[in-house]
């Protein structure tokens, strides 16, 4: 057999298996950490500040708790909080960058925590699935150990129980209206 034939076969049968390697990587399941449960004790002593602020301040205060994490980060990520959370990022796929948005949905938990529901998506012309999106953001950004990307959920938890403020102080989520843009949040500050 001509040496240029089997050069073209070897060629194509690397290129084939590389597709299938990135394909099956895209697709399989995530291994999720679980939810913590929540760390909300409040001692009878500790006093609870309500402090209401706008998406615009909200903003500055989560981009100050997480920007060393993002600025650290193999994507480069930026939040936006308008009448929604909307995650901005780019990607780099065969040499060729594309930018991606997400948008989320936030839901107050019981226990104070919030929830980012993925609501809609956009990856310039590609027809990529979420959770595919959500797994290389959980692989590519070491995010800090109280925000969980859940790719399967195709949501954020953002564990606010673990946040922890300047002199030991807690905070809780307990009303998210962006399209009123009011939004509620407990101080909990100990007095031991």
């Amino acid at each position: 057999m001509n040496k240029w034939k089997v050069a073209f076969f070897a060629i194509t049968g690397l290129f084939i298996i590389l597709i299938t390697v990135i394909v099956v990587w895209a697709t399989s399941p995530v291994e999720e950490d679980p939810i913590p449960a929540p760390d909300n004790n409040v001692a009878q002593t500790d006093s609870i500040l309500l402090v209401e602020t706008t998406a615009d301040d909200f903003e500055k205060l989560a981009m100050k708790y997480l920007a060393d994490s993002l600025n650290k980060s193999a994507l480069p990520v930026d939040f936006v909080i308008g009448e929604n959370i909307v995650l901005e990022s780019e990607l780099t796929v065969f040499g060729v960058t594309v930018p991606f948005s997400m948008e989320f949905d936030p839901i107050v938990n019981e226990d104070g925590n919030i929830r980012m529901k993925q609501t809609s998506m956009n990856v310039g012309k590609l027809n990529i699935p979420p959770i595919t999106v959500l797994k290389l953001l959980s692989d590519s950004v070491e995010f800090p150990s109280w925000v969980i990307v859940r790719p399967n959920e195709e949501e954020i938890f953002v564990d606010l129980s673990r946040l922890r403020l300047y002199s030991g102080s807690k905070v809780r989520a307990k009303e998210i209206d962006l399209k009123n843009d009011r939004i509620l949040l407990e101080i909990i500050v100990p007095n031991k």
